[in-house]
C-alpha cells in the first residue's frame, strides 16, 4: 500500500483540501483561501493582517510569522500593532489602497484581530473605519478574542455589543469549518455591503483542532437579488462628509448587509419537526452546547421531531436576518434562545416578533422565561447541564412530563454538582511565578510600602500576600489611579508594576500622565525582554532598557535607577541618561527607600530577562548556560523549608522527612 506523503505544512497548501489544524491555524489558512478564491476570479488582490496579541488570539501572532513564507506567496503582509487601535487604523489603511494613483493590486482584504480588551479600546477607530468603508475587492474580519470565562483576564468578555454600537455586523462561529466557511463568507458580506465584519473567536474554539476541508471552491457565494445598490455604491470613497457617510451607513449598508444574509442564508434551520413547537435558536458555541445537551439527554433528531422541536443555527448574531427569523419562528408555541454571555439576539428576536400578529407570536426565553424567572444565566459560561435543565423546563411547561428526561437530567445535575462532605478537601490552585523569574525579586517592596499591580505575569503578585501588591488597572493606565487617591490619603507614596509589553503597548502615557500630575509614585518598569504572558514574543519596536531609559528621561523623572542581575553588561559612556544609576538587584531594597522619599515622579527599570525565554534560548542555542549553579547539600538539609521561603520559588521544595532520618 503506497502512504500519503504528509507534511506539517500541509495545512498551508491550498492543493490539499483536507486539513488537520488548529483554530489559530485555521485562522492563518483564511487569508489564503481568500487570495486563491480571488485568483481564481481573474482579480490580483493582497492581503494585510495587523492586530494585537492576547489570549484567546494570544497566540495568532506567532503562527503568522511561522507561516511568514506561505503568505509571502499569496502577497499577504503581517504587521502586527503597536496596540490594538493602533492595528485597526492600519487595517482601515488597507482599504484606501486604490483611492489614488499607484495601486499595484485590484484591492485588499483585512484582518484585524485583538482580545476583547482591545476590541473595547479600539471602538474609535473601528467606528471610523467602518463608517468610512471597506474597498470593492477588499474587506475586513475584526477577530475578537472573547474570555467569556475570565480564564485569562482581568475581566470576561462579550465583544457582540461593542460591534453593534459600531454598526459592525458579527459572525459567530461554531467549529472550525465554520471558520473556514463563514470567514469567507465574511470578506464577501464586507466587499458587497461595505462594512467591517466582527468575527467572534473564544477559546474553546480557537484552541481545538479538527481535520476539516479547505477548498476555496467549497462555498458558492450569492449576491442578493432583491436589493438595488445605490448610486456610487457602498464602498470607501473620498472625499466622504461624515454625515453622508453615517446615512449610507444606516441605510443601505445595513439593507445590504441583511440581504446578503438572506440570500446565502447564514442563519438556517438544521432540524426541523412536522409540526414544530418548540423552536431553539442557537449560536457560537452555545450551538454545539444544545447539541451535546440533547445528546446527554438521550434526544436524538428522530426523538427530538416527535417532540416537536425545531433547531435554529444563527451565524450572523447582528443585525439578526429578519425573515430568516420569522420563518424560523412561524407556528411555534415557544422559543428559547441559547446564547452564552448577556442576551443578544434574544432582544433583536423579540423586537422581530413584536408586530406579528399575536395569535400566531411564539413566547420567547433565553436569560429568563416568561415570567421573569432566571433560565439561562449571563455570568460565567454555558454547560450543557445547564442547558439541558432549560430545554427540559421549556418542555415542561408545553406540558411534555417524562420521566426519562427528569432522571436523566437529575443525573447530569449530580454529576455537575457533587455532594460535598466537612471532610472533602478543597484545592485552589493559585498562579505563581515560573522557577527563576525576574518577578520574584522585582515585584518586592520595602517595608512600610505597598505597589500596585498591571496586566502582565507580574499581576500574579496579588495572590502573594508577602508581596503587599494591591489593586490592579486596565492596560496602559497603570499608576493612573494613584492621581484620584493621592489628594485624599495620607500614603505619600505608591510603587506601580509596569511590564516592557505594557510599557510599549500603551504605558508610556500613564507614565506621562504621572508626570504631568506630579504625583509622588515610583514606576517600576520589569523589563523582561519578551511577552511572557502570551507566548514569548518580543515587544514591538523591540526597546533595550537604554532607549527606555531616554524615553522616560525626556519625561521628566526625578531620579532614574537601573537594576540588573548583571550590571557589568553595559557598555560604557552615555549608554544611559546622565543621573542615570545603575545597580545589582541585591541593592534593590535600598534603593526602592531612597526613590520613595523623592517628590515627584521616579523609575526603575528592572532589567532580567524572562526565565521561561532563558530556557528556551538555550535550547536552540541562543543563550548561555550560567556559569554558576546552587545546590542544596541534602546530607545537611534539616527540611526546615527556609530557603523555599526565602526564594519565593516551586522548584525548591521542603527536603521529605523521610530523607533526613
Amino acid at each position: 500500500m503506497t502512504l500519503l506523503q504528509v507534511e506539517l505544512d500541509d495545512k498551508y497548501r491550498l492543493e490539499s483540501k483536507r486539513i488537520f489544524l488548529s483554530g489559530t491555524q485555521a485562522l492563518v489558512r483564511l487569508p489564503m483561501l481568500q487570495r486563491e478564491r480571488d485568483r481564481l476570479q481573474g482579480l490580483n488582490t493582497g492581503g494585510f493582517i495587523s492586530g494585537y496579541r492576547g489570549s484567546p488570539l494570544g497566540m495568532y501572532d506567532h503562527a503568522l510569522w511561522r507561516a511568514k513564507a506561505h503568505l509571502q506567496q499569496h502577497d499577504i503582509a503581517f504587521v502586527p500593532g503597536l496596540n490594538e487601535d493602533l492595528a485597526a487604523t492600519a487595517v482601515w489603511g488597507s482599504q484606501q489602497v486604490g483611492l489614488f494613483p499607484g495601486a499595484k493590486v485590484d484591492g485588499v482584504f483585512g484582518i484585524w484581530y485583538g482580545k476583547g480588551p482591545g476590541v473595547d479600546r479600539s471602538v474609535d477607530a473601528l467606528k471610523h473605519a467602518n463608517a468610512a468603508g471597506t474597498s470593492r475587492n477588499g474587506g475586513v474580519l475584526a477577530l475578537a478574542g472573547d474570555d467569556h470565562g475570565c480564564q485569562s483576564s482581568t475581566l470576561a468578555h462579550q465583544s457582540e455589543q461593542v460591534f453593534a454600537a459600531a454598526l459592525i455586523p458579527v459572525i459567530n462561529p461554531a467549529t472550525l469549518q465554520d471558520y473556514l466557511d463563514l470567514g469567507l463568507y465574511g470578506f464577501a458580506l464586507s466587499r458587497f455591503s461595505g462594512c467591517w465584519v466582527g468575527f467572534k473567536a473564544i477559546s474553546e474554539t480557537v484552541e481545538s483542532s479538527a481535520s476539516i476541508y479547505s477548498d476555496p471552491e467549497r462555498i458558492q457565494i450569492r449576491l442578493p437579488e432583491d436589493f438595488e445598490m445605490p448610486p456610487g455604491g457602498l464602498n470607501i470613497r473620498w472625499p466622504d462628509p461624515p454625515l453622508e457617510a453615517e446615512k449610507r451607513l444606516f441605510g443601505p449598508k445595513m439593507a445590504a448587509v441583511q440581504a446578503f444574509a438572506r440570500a446565502n442564508q447564514l442563519d438556517r434551520v438544521v432540524l426541523d419537526s412536522k409540526p414544530a413547537r418548540l423552536g431553539i435558536a442557537a449560536t457560537g458555541k452555545a450551538y454545539l452546547d444544545l447539541r451535546q445537551a440533547l445528546a446527554d439527554l438521550g434526544i436524538t433528531d428522530k426523538d427530538a421531531q416527535d417532540l416537536g422541536l425545531r433547531i435554529y443555527k444563527v451565524a450572523m448574531t447582528w443585525p439578526l436576518e429578519e425573515s430568516g427569523a420569522k420563518r424560523f419562528a412561524e407556528g411555534l408555541q415557544d422559543v428559547l434562545v441559547v446564547e452564552e454571555k448577556r442576551g443578544f439576539i434574544e432582544d433583536q428576536l423579540m423586537r422581530i416578533l413584536y408586530n406579528v400578529d399575536a395569535s400566531r407570536r411564539p413566547t420567547v426565553s433565553g436569560k429568563r422565561d416568561e415570567r421573569g424567572a432566571p433560565l439561562l444565566p449571563s455570568e460565567g459560561e454555558l454547560t450543557p447541564t445547564i442547558v439541558a435543565a432549560a430545554l427540559v423546563a421549556r418542555l415542561r411547561k408545553l406540558g411534555h412530563h417524562s420521566p426519562v428526561l427528569e432522571q436523566r437530567l437529575a443525573r447530569l445535575e449530580a454529576f455537575d454538582n457533587p455532594v460535598t462532605t466537612s471532610t472533602q478537601i478543597k484545592l485552589a490552585r493559585t498562579p505563581f511565578f515560573c522557577s527563576g523569574c525576574p518577578h520574584n525579586t522585582s515585584t518586592r517592596v520595602p517595608e512600610g510600602s505597598r505597589a500596585m499591580a498591571g496586566i502582565g505575569c507580574h499581576g500574579m503578585a496579588l495572590s502573594m500576600p508577602t508581596r503587599r501588591t494591591d489593586l490592579i488597572s486596565h492596560m496602559g493606565a497603570e499608576g493612573v489611579n494613584w492621581i484620584g487617591q493621592s489628594p485624599f490619603t495620607t500614603e505619600n507614596h505608591i510603587f506601580q508594576n509596569l511590564g516592557d509589553g505594557t510599557y510599549t503597548h500603551s504605558g508610556l502615557l500613564a507614565l506621562r500622565a504621572a508626570s504631568a500630575a506630579g504625583i509622588n509614585i515610583t514606576y517600576k518598569i520589569l523589563y523582561n525582554d519578551a511577552v511572557a504572558m502570551t507566548g514569548g514574543q518580543p515587544a514591538e519596536g523591540a526597546f533595550n532598557v537604554a532607549q527606555i531609559a531616554h524615553q522616560v528621561w525626556a519625561e521628566g523623572v526625578k531620579r532614574l535607577a537601573i537594576v540588573s542581575d548583571d550590571p557589568s553588561k553595559y557598555p560604557q559612556g552615555n549608554y544611559f541618561p546622565q543621573g542615570a544609576t545603575i545597580h545589582h538587584r541585591r541593592e534593590l531594597d535600598a534603593v526602592q527607600r531612597e526613590l520613595r522619599d523623592i517628590k515627584g515622579l521616579t523609575v526603575i527599570v528592572y532589567d532580567q530577562t524572562c526565565a521561561a525565554e532563558k530556557r528556551r534560548r538555550r535550547k536552540r542555542g541562543l543563550y548561555p548556560d550560567p556559569a554558576k549553579r546552587a545546590f542544596i547539600n541534602e546530607l545537611v538539609c534539616e527540611g526546615c523549608g527556609d530557603c523555599s521561603q526565602a526564594s519565593n520559588c516551586v522548584s525548591v521544595p521542603p527536603m521529605p522527612v523521610t530523607r533526613m532520618l
